[in-house]
């Protein structure tokens, strides 16, 4: 058996349920010619792929495409557009070679895309205004060894939507923003007088629905781990990172919230006034206040140390590993992430602009706007190593093992909520993913 094919048979592959946007990981196995992009002509057609999601999304990009197409003559786009649920596993299935000029990805399997040799690096093919005016969160997802491979018309973050008029009733004093956010003592704390006033006793919604284990479980609950000074992945190893005594400590606290949780069956919990909690993220702000209007407060995630922390991170826009015409592909990236497009798009879908100008013009991210909370998180980035106290926002480990990353730790989490050890469970999960590093060399990209 050849090292490559080993390498497949003993990685973990597991589908991602991105949510709310929903993709399969990539499986990773190093293999794939030595790809390499060519500038070309910077004239003619360009092949794009996307990922076909919300109908509102999707009319924003093809608006995009026809306005570009429309406005010059050197270049024309031939957008395809392959529905989300298949998107990731098209991309992997297929070899570079028939990969199209751009693309598009979803964030945490970029560098299975770029170990696999799919992705070329973007910086010498889009403006140098464009990679500026990207967010600092937004180039740390797209960054592999000081390379860019992608960036994104928008970024994504978590939060706690609180209920005001119910917090009051209860006599709960809440953050106004990140310099007074709740220690997870006092979150408990609030929860416990939430509860005295609330009929059954259900004052918080953690999106339980779908159970944990699966991306969800990963980017809404990492931000614990991060919180209590570990890590995913720190220096290649789970182990020491992963289950510190902080980090157990921590999810005994999370395991502990579990009697206080509405199940929210029906999704909504919060809507009607069931709980007065709900941890989630920026795509519930619609809903949310169009039921409780100037009752609708949001607030960082708790403390559990290290400083609040949120997960970051969306889709984003990438040129193909083999194109023949990357200059092209950077002029389309160029006018794809202006003010005028990443403002039309995350005015379809909610989301937190990827961008700097178009951020700072957003009515709802904007200084004083509804939202600011998500700019301010997104304004203090990790990354994805140097998780101090002082930054908020972290990206999900940048690796081509992310997979069995999220896949491990999330079935982790699950079992933990659902009353297992949590220092067993971490440790089993650290264990796992050290194995599968092992295994394939740690994922080390040429």
């Amino acid at each position: 058996m050849s090292s490559t094919s080993r390498k497949y048979r003993r990685t973990a592959c597991t589908g991602l349920a991105l949510l709310p946007l929903v993709a399969l990981a990539a499986c990773g196995g190093g293999g794939g010619t030595d790809a390499s992009a060519e500038a070309g002509s910077g004239k003619g057609t360009i092949s794009v792929w996307a990922h076909q999601g919300q109908k509102n999304e999707t009319s924003a990009l093809q608006n995009a495409v026809k306005s570009f197409n429309s406005s010059q003559s050197a270049i024309k786009v031939d957008l395809k557009l392959i529905p989300d649920a298949d998107y990731t596993k098209v991309i992997t299935a297929t070899s570079a070679s028939e990969l199209p000029d751009v693309m598009e990805f979803d964030g945490p399997t970029m560098a299975n895309f770029v170990y696999n040799k799919k992705l070329a690096p973007i910086d010498t093919y889009v403006s140098a205004k464009t990679m500026a005016n990207a967010t600092d969160a937004s180039k740390a997802q797209g960054e592999v060894d000081g390379k860019h491979y992608g960036l994104g018309m928008f970024d994504s973050g978590l939060g706690i939507y609180g209920n005001k008029k119910l917090l009051d009733a209860a006599g709960v004093k809440y953050p106004t923003g990140l310099s007074d956010d709740w220690t997870a003592a006092q979150f408990t704390a609030a929860l416990k007088a939430l509860k005295a006033k609330d009929s059954d006793g259900k004052t918080l919604d953690l999106q339980e629905s779908g159970g944990y284990a699966n991306e969800w479980g990963t980017y809404g609950f990492a931000p614990i781990v991060w919180s209590a000074g570990g890590s995913l992945l720190k220096d290649g190893k789970a182990e020491g990172a992963l289950d510190t005594p902080a980090v157990v400590s921590a999810m005994k606290t999370f395991q502990s919230w579990k009697t206080y949780v509405d199940p929210n069956t029906d999704g909504n919990a919060f809507a009607k006034g069931r709980v007065a909690l709900s941890w989630v993220g920026h795509w519930m702000y619609p809903a949310y206040s169009e039921a409780l209007g100037d009752d609708l407060v949001v607030l960082p995630l708790p403390d559990f140390g290290n400083g609040p922390k949120t997960g970051q991170g969306s889709w984003a826009w990438g040129i193909g590993a083999d194109t023949k015409n990357a200059k092209a592909a950077g002029t389309f990236l160029d006018t794809l992430l202006d003010d005028t497009n990443v403002s039309a798009m995350t005015t379809a879908n909610g989301a937190v602009p990827a961008t700097k100008t178009a951020l700072a013009k957003s009515s709802l991210y904007k200084q004083g706007g509804p939202l600011q909370l998500y700019a301010d998180q997104l304004a203090k980035p990790c990354g994805d190593k140097d998780i101090t106290k002082s930054c908020v926002a972290v990206t999900r480990p940048v690796t081509a093992g992310y997979p069995v990353i999220t896949s491990k730790f999330s079935e982790a989490l699950n079992s933990i909520y659902g009353g297992a050890d949590p220092k067993s469970a971490l440790e089993k999960a650290a264990r796992a993913i050290d194995q599968d590093f092992s295994d394939n060399a740690g994922y080390q990209i040429p």
